[in-house]
């Protein structure tokens, strides 16, 4: 048997492989953009109204591409998987060689686009087409680990002296050995759903409602974004004993356990409570930097919204996967491009309140009343 075979045919190894194109799409061509925005500001290359912008088109692009999902048909999500791992390392590199603020813009706004369809197609190809549920804490731990090593290779970077393109181009030649390791394993397509069945998930899983699903997820993705899009330029402006790169990191370090840990609670409460406590607890690491200024406050918001955020993902697209044979549309998508709305307009409400006050301590704070909303919906749902 090949390794590819191998690869394929393994329910975990397909995992695996899914959570590589998370990595990828994800963690290195959508989030990495986080860790590098401190160096591209003392590089000259953007300041804060510009990097907001950056921001806000990128989450267009999230939305967008996830709009242009929803009329994919999931038999297809191998190829956009394949070809989103492609689209994602040409963006990396060619922001390596990018001057204009408006070239990084509009770079920035297609790698939306590109992350939006990786997390689509992976999801897809993994959750629906290998009929795999269980293994969706790894396919979303993926995200963390592409966090996780995307800003230690910054770190790295920054430590030889390398100005911002070069740390873009050092990501792109690690995104691509990540590619290539994840192409290995989505390659063999054999493998049918009845192979890769495993026990269904509990029957809390359906307790949410698909309509007010969507909309908790879209004040989800406003809640956390202000804290994804700003930690590392917030630490660097505030906290001058904390390397605002290795902040970033202990972002993705807890987005990688929390995957399992999230699953676990879904397993033993269902989806509603699992759902209301993962934004509840959200909510209070959002607003930890508000409360106070000191250096554990801000690593314990990293780790507390990092080790959540990705827990909303794992108990809602399951949730919502298991419900899309009821609908008449392509669910995972129409969940996509709701988070899509809300990272839109967190970024710009902060652009908005950190002009009016000169403090990040507003934004947060609207993000965590946000989050709160959105917990409190889910105990108000049938």
């Amino acid at each position: 048997m090949t390794a590819d075979r191998f690869l394929g045919n393994q329910p975990m190894f397909a995992a695996l492989a899914a959570a590589l194109v998370m990595a990828v799409g994800m963690g290195f061509g959508r989030f990495a953009f986080t860790g590098i925005y401190p160096t591209m500001v003392d590089d000259g290359l953007l300041n804060v109204h510009a990097g907001s912008i950056a921001a806000s088109v990128n989450y267009g692009g999230y939305l967008l591409g996830a709009l242009m999902a929803v009329g994919i048909n999931n038999k297809h999500a191998y190829r956009l998987c394949i070809w989103m791992l492609a689209a994602t390392v040409l963006s990396l590199a060619a922001l390596s060689v990018a001057d204009g603020i408006w070239l990084i813009i509009f770079i920035r706004g297609l790698a939306g686009i590109f992350s939006s369809l990786a997390m689509v197609g992976a999801s897809v190809w993994l959750l629906q087409n290998k009929g795999y549920s269980q293994g969706a804490p790894l396919l979303y731990a993926g995200v963390g680990v592409g966090v996780l090593l995307s800003a230690e290779i910054l770190a790295a970077g920054q430590f030889f002296g390398f100005h911002s393109h070069d740390l873009w181009l050092l990501l792109a030649v690690s995104a691509t050995a990540l590619a290539a390791l994840a192409v290995a394993g989505l390659r063999d397509r054999t493998a049918t759903r009845t192979s890769m069945r495993v026990q269904p998930l509990p029957d809390g899983m359906m307790s949410l409602g698909i309509g007010k699903l969507i909309v908790i997820y879209g004040l989800a993705g406003f809640g956390y974004i202000i804290t994804a899009t700003f930690l590392p330029l917030l630490v660097s402006n505030a906290v001058d004993t904390l390397a605002p790169i290795h902040v970033w990191a202990v972002f993705g370090l807890g987005a990688v356990p929390s995957c399992f840990l999230w699953q676990s609670v879904v397993a033993r409460w269902g989806t509603r409570t699992a759902l209301f406590t993962n934004l509840a607890v959200q909510a209070i690491g959002v607003v930890l930097p508000v409360i106070s200024a000191l250096p554990a406050a801000y690593l314990a918001s990293a780790l507390i919204v990092g080790g959540t955020f990705m827990g909303t993902v794992t108990i809602a697209m399951p949730a919502a996967s298991r419900i899309a044979r009821t609908v008449q549309f392509n669910v995972l998508a129409a969940m996509t491009a709701a988070y899509g709305v809300g990272q839109i307009a967190g970024p710009v409400v902060a652009n908005y309140l950190f002009d009016w006050s000169h403090s990040f301590s507003a934004p947060l704070t609207v993000a965590g009343i946000v989050l709160w909303v959105a917990a409190m919906l889910c105990i108000r749902v049938l």
